[in-house]
């Protein structure tokens, strides 16, 4: 008996590691995935002055252009992850947004570099929703919100990375030579999700009573529009989606710009960038996403606003940090206080993302996933570097030395929306739990 009890201790343990171990990988992937992704607003500066773009064509390529293809494609990309593996999937979509951002390196004009960024888009559409289901199967409820925070280390990692990285490459030699060394490492990633990471079994880390709660949900068909219906019926989902949409708006707008408005209208050379810049990415988001998931699993089963109020809080205190960022004198003081925005903007992802697993049946968590996605992703990533560059290339006439620092004050009405959408997220939840205590 002591025997078979060692045995299941040891097997605990290493299962324990592999499931780090895939969530290790998968964080590198989603690096990979966002180091692509932002690679573009990294070297604004070098391309615009090589291929002789505008601030409205450079949002389009890292907004609009981008998101039609990465969103709305990664939907039925979820959709067929829900039905086949998962982690085939995952390798496909690897491969080709690598591929294709080796396209963009080889890019000589703007239509050019325009149908290379959507390819990056088709092939990133599979890369973050079936990672979520896979790590939701790898981790109970009681430590996704933990370890889906450590996956979303993803993007910050990805942007430090990708300033300091891009930067430096782009100063040293070519801006060109940044995506193709990005490219081939993205190449040899997807090799090793391939030979490394196995499928693991739908609801594997669900108890008992959660699936038996979630019987109803999961015998309606699983299709888009069936999640759909599910987001538009259940308050919550259509709460969380909008306000994580709303704050995207504000994060994607921002990280769009700001390594061009540091450099053009706060006088900082590309290598300042890549050591400075790069610090306040890698150490703020990194932060605030880590800490939320922390906040969100200690609180949430007491307090299921929380997954609400903490983003709601958050952003509110990040409001007056961000506009004296925008007008701040020198681009060491306006670092400054873009540190503390960026630490506090990053508190609604873990949540948002936990939130949408756990109230979903295991084999619907990729494509709810994606439809969290496809709304927060088309309202934030697909309209608000359009907006940024777009308002800037409408007061450039007027504004030539400054139209991108009053771009930047455009969004913080944005900023508004998103901290009400999050405080009536809470509300609700709050109420649900008082219902469901009563009943």
């Amino acid at each position: 008996m002591a025997t078979d009890q060692t045995s299941m201790r040891i097997s605990g343990a290493r299962s324990e590691r592999y499931a780090f171990a895939v969530l290790a990988l998968l964080c590198f992937v989603y690096v990979l995935n966002f180091l692509d992704r932002q690679l573009l607003s990294i070297l604004a500066k070098p391309i615009q002055d090589d291929l002789g773009v505008s601030d409205g064509q450079l949002g389009l390529l890292g907004g609009l252009y981008f998101a039609m293809f990465y969103c709305i494609l990664a939907v039925p990309v979820a959709w067929l992850a829900d039905r086949s593996n998962r982690v085939r999937v995952l390798t496909i979509a690897c491969a080709l947004w690598s591929a294709a951002t080796i396209a963009c390196g080889m890019a000589h004009t703007y239509p050019q570099l325009a149908i290379a960024r959507m390819s990056v888009g088709i092939g990133e559409a599979g890369g973050v929703p079936p990672s979520y289901a896979i790590i939701s199967d790898y981790f109970p409820a009681s430590r996704r919100g933990t370890a889906l925070g450590l996956f979303n280390l993803g993007p910050p990692i990805g942007q430090a990375l990708g300033v300091a990285f891009g930067a430096k490459i782009a100063a040293a030699y070519d801006w060109r030579l940044a995506f193709l060394l990005l490219g081939g490492a993205g190449l040899v990633a997807a090799a090793a999700v391939w030979g490394f990471i196995r499928e693991p079994k739908r609801g594997a880390t669900d108890v008992p009573v959660q699936a038996a709660a979630m019987t109803e949900d999961a015998g309606e068909e699983l299709s888009f529009w069936a999640t759909m219906r599910m987001f538009a019926r259940r308050p919550t989902l259509t709460l969380v989606s909008l306000a994580a949409g709303a704050t995207q708006f504000v994060t994607y707008g921002t990280m769009g710009f700001t390594t061009l408005f540091l450099m053009r209208e706060k006088a900082m050379t590309l290598d300042e960038i890549a050591i400075w810049y790069a610090l306040v990415l890698g150490v703020g988001v990194s932060a605030g996403i880590f800490l939320s998931g922390r906040l969100t699993d200690r609180f949430a089963a007491r307090s299921p606003q929380v997954f609400g109020l903490l983003p709601g809080i958050a952003l509110a205190l990040a409001v007056p940090f961000f506009i004296a960022f925008v007008h701040a004198p020198t681009w060491p003081v306006a670092l400054a206080f873009l540190a503390v925005p960026t630490f506090l903007n990053y508190f609604y992802l873990t949540p948002a993302v936990t939130l949408v697993q756990n109230s979903v049946p295991a084999r619907q968590r990729t494509l709810a996933g994606a439809v969290l996605l496809l709304v927060m992703n088309l309202i934030g990533l697909g309209l608000g570097p359009t907006w940024v560059g777009a308002v800037s290339d409408w007061l450039r006439p007027a504004y030539p030395s400054h139209s991108l620092q009053l771009a930047f004050y455009s969004l913080v009405p944005f900023y508004l929306i998103a901290i009400v959408l999050h405080f009536a997220l809470a509300r609700r939840l709050k109420r649900d739990r008082a219902l469901s205590t009563q009943s």
